[in-house]
């Protein structure tokens, strides 16, 4: 029977391989366009309020709901086409395909992310980064409380999760202690927001661009 690889990498993707928050930009500036700034602040409340109820993004999550307080219009099919025709490989950041696969000489590469089961691998699948990876993706609601599955899932001696908030790098910290090292790329508005630099714990490694990660050697962790 094969052992297990000593070294598992879990890569975040939103704002972490892949650009949201110029998806998101993207889809605002065409609701607004499409159907007036007024129904473009009725959907990003709702995006918002079930953010909030979720924790997770939920982009056609939020437009179910918004149907509900429009139901006449007929051009709301619309809003969902431009997420799904969307060209997702553009918002892939420069270099994260690189990285990926160099990351593979060291140990398992997985993507772990949050999100819903429809839109969240559409993502993933689109932009090509599922394939990067072979197929292995994770989608959870809330990827820190589930370290036990993971770690049943892709079984390692050693983890290094990759992720642009400072509040999911903490909790994972404590839950793996030394049996994790934390990466933060400080990517998005998760990872600028000076809030949160000061609410949780610094983690092991700090690196401004997703790229920047190919210039770490991660021999030490990876002996067995």
């Amino acid at each position: 029977m094969a052992l297990p690889p000593k070294l598992v990498f879990l890569l975040d993707v939103d704002n972490t391989l892949l650009d949201n928050d110029r998806l998101r930009s993207d889809l605002m500036c065409h609701l607004a366009q499409e159907f007036g700034i007024e129904n473009q602040d009725r959907y990003r409340t709702i995006l918002e309020d079930l953010r909030e109820e979720l924790g997770y993004v939920d982009y056609l999550g939020a437009m179910q709901r918004y149907r509900l307080t429009d139901q006449t219009n007929p051009h709301l099919y619309q809003m969902a086409d431009f997420l799904l025709d969307y060209p997702l490989m553009d918002l892939v950041y420069p270099g994260a395909f690189a990285l990926i696969e160099h990351l593979g000489q060291w140990g398992t590469t997985v993507i772990l992310t949050d999100g819903d089961v429809i839109f969240q691998p559409h993502k993933i699948k689109h932009s090509g980064l599922w394939q990067a990876v072979d197929g292995r993706v994770l989608i959870y609601i809330h990827k820190e409380q589930m370290l036990e599955a993971i770690s049943t899932q892709y079984p390692a001696d050693h983890y290094v999760m990759v992720d642009d908030k400072l509040r999911i790098l903490t909790a994972m910290k404590a839950g793996w202690q030394e049996r994790v090292t934390t990466v933060f790329p400080k990517q998005g508005h998760y990872a600028l927001d000076p809030a949160n630099l000061g609410k949780y714990d610094m983690p092991d490694i700090t690196i401004d661009h997703i790229a920047d990660l190919i210039r770490h050697d991660f021999s030490s962790v990876a002996v067995t």
